[in-house]
Parts: C-alpha cells; sequence; structure tokens
C-alpha cells in the first residue's frame, strides 16, 4: 500500500529513459562571448556600424576608374602580347583555323599562364568583333586596366618610408612612350606615373609590351585634371618640376630632386602645356651639346629619373 501512496504522489522523480537531460541542462553553454558579438549590446551596434562605413569606403587601388576593354588582332601581336604579359582574359581561335606555329605558340602560352579563356569561334564572329580587321584567326582580349588614384601613389611611398618619385604626363599620346616611362620610373625606384584622363595615352596593350613587364609592379595613376593634380601634390609638400627646353634650371643642379618630387613630362613637339608650366615649382632643362631640339618623353624622363636617383643614393 505504501508503494502505492509513492506511486500516486504529486512528486515528480527522475523519469526513466530521460537520456541524461538534467545533466544536459547543467552544462554551461560555453564562454561568454565578448561585448562586440553579443546581438544587441551597444558595442556590437558600434562594430557594425564600422564595418558598414569599411565596406563603402573605396579602396585605394582603382579610385582613378577602369579603361575600356580592347582587342589584340593578329597572330604575330597575339603571340608578342602574350610573350610581354599583356593581361588577358579570352583568346579566340578561328573554328577550323590552318594550325601553324604562331598558333601552337599562342595556345601554349595562354595554358601555360593560366586564367585566360580559350573560345574557340567561327570566322563571321571574329570578323565581326574586328570589325573586318585581318584577324588572321587569333583575338587576344585584353581586360579594362584598374588605374591608382594620384594621391596613392605618394600614400604608398610615405607608406615605405620613402620620398615619392613620380612621374606626370602632360599631353603624351603615344601608347609606347606611356610604356618607356613605366619601365624607367620602375628602373629607377620611383613609385608611379600619372596620365590626364583626356587627350592622353592609357595602359593599352602596346603600353604593356613597351613596359616590358614592369607595368605589373609600377601604379599608373589617371587625373581628371592634371593641374588639380599637381597642385593637390604641393599643397601635400611635394615639389613639381617640369621639364622645358627653355628651363631656368640644368636638371643635373636642381636639389630639390633629393627629396619628394613629382617630374612633369610634356609632348615632344609641345612641351608643356600653358597651366602645367604655370603650376610647376620649377622648370628644367635637360643639356644636349649635340643640337637635338628635343627627346621624347621616354628618355627624357629616364634622364630625369637617373639624376633623382644619384641625388637620393
Amino acid at each position: 500500500m505504501a508503494a502505492n501512496n509513492r506511486r500516486m504522489s504529486g512528486k515528480k522523480g527522475a523519469q526513466i529513459g530521460s537520456g541524461g537531460q538534467r545533466r544536459r541542462g547543467l552544462e554551461g553553454k560555453g564562454p561568454t562571448p565578448p561585448a562586440e558579438m553579443r546581438k544587441g549590446h551597444k558595442k556590437n551596434r558600434i562594430a557594425n556600424a564600422k564595418t558598414k562605413q569599411t565596406v563603402r569606403r573605396p579602396a585605394p587601388r582603382g579610385r582613378g576608374g577602369k579603361g575600356t576593354s580592347e582587342l589584340v588582332v593578329g597572330r604575330n601581336p597575339v603571340v608578342e602580347a602574350l610573350r610581354e604579359g599583356v593581361p588577358a582574359s579570352t583568346l579566340y581561335v578561328q573554328q577550323f583555323i590552318d594550325n601553324d606555329e604562331r598558333v601552337r605558340e599562342a595556345l601554349q602560352l595562354a595554358a601555360e599562364r593560366g586564367g585566360i579563356n580559350l573560345m574557340e569561334a567561327p570566322r563571321p564572329e571574329l570578323d565581326r568583333m574586328t570589325n573586318g580587321l585581318n584577324h588572321q584567326g587569333l583575338v587576344l582580349q585584353v581586360p579594362p586596366y584598374e588605374y591608382a588614384h594620384p594621391e596613392d601613389l605618394a600614400a604608398a611611398a610615405y607608406d615605405d618610408g620613402e620620398d615619392p618619385l613620380i612621374v606626370a604626363l602632360d599631353g603624351v599620346t603615344d601608347p609606347r612612350n606611356l610604356g618607356a616611362v613605366v619601365r624607367s620610373v620602375s628602373a629607377f625606384g620611383g613609385h608611379g606615373v600619372v596620365v590626364p584622363e583626356r587627350r592622353a595615352a592609357g595602359m593599352t596593350a602596346g603600353a604593356w609590351k613597351t613596359s616590358a613587364g614592369t607595368a605589373a609592379r609600377t601604379p599608373v595613376a589617371r587625373a581628371t585634371n592634371l593641374t588639380r593634380a599637381l597642385e593637390a601634390y604641393k599643397k601635400a609638400g611635394i615639389v613639381v618640376v617640369g621639364l622645358a627646353a627653355d628651363g631656368e634650371h640644368k636638371v643635373g643642379d636642381l636639389e630639390a630632386l633629393s627629396g619628394p618630387v613629382v617630374i612633369v613630362v610634356g609632348s615632344e613637339g609641345k612641351g608643356l602645356s600653358r597651366l602645367v608650366g604655370e603650376t610647376c615649382d620649377y622648370r628644367v632643362r635637360i643639356p644636349m651639346p649635340g643640337g637635338a631640339e628635343s627627346l621624347n618623353a621616354g628618355v627624357a624622363a629616364g634622364i630625369v629619373l637617373y639624376e633623382a636617383a644619384r641625388q637620393r643614393g
């Protein structure tokens, strides 16, 4: 009877087959997460707001915008572009193409580099893509170049504990000259090249080829207005030096090249534009005993960059 009373009592005892639920209920849930991770906490809201601001803030590279995509057309140009490391996204090959040595080399180079899509296309499609140019069955698509912002070049130099050494091009329209300048900047420890957004050479496949691969590690920035970009450099304490045939100073005598400096190079025929020339702190000339009237932008920039590197020694 006592046993029956125990069964009828309202007290709850341990249930058979509970599976250790009571034991698990006594277990902790691990260490308390920090306030920044606890939903609803003030610090969590602040952390989320900072994250959103970071996402909205543009990256330091690429604020100069992007160029346009480009097509390299023809067997020899395509092979040369692939040899020189010109960035490429897709190699188009004509269906039923005559498989000569250049076609085989193009396919091999594209496969070895990786990241290049191989697309087979009928001849009419390639004719349409190239507006009827003599593509010889090979077309290489070069993706848009991502330009830096002029401010990024100086910031990167200061981050490395160095005085900025930058070249700005005024009215230089030949991509090969731009490529040669990029190569010289890389050779003499410069921090980049600035080009205007309009009426100026951009980073095309031709510029990449002339740079001999140095464009992969030397940034090119694009300025909406070159004069304003130079004025911003001056406000940041960077000396602006312009090259001019009638410059007041000889390039070897200008000590300003030993510090933070932007070297401005004009076109071979017209030189510096009026506003850009007036913005420069100094105008220097390269003595030419041989009597040549001018040098192309790539050669002129190389001479001044060498002198700057020598003074920084």
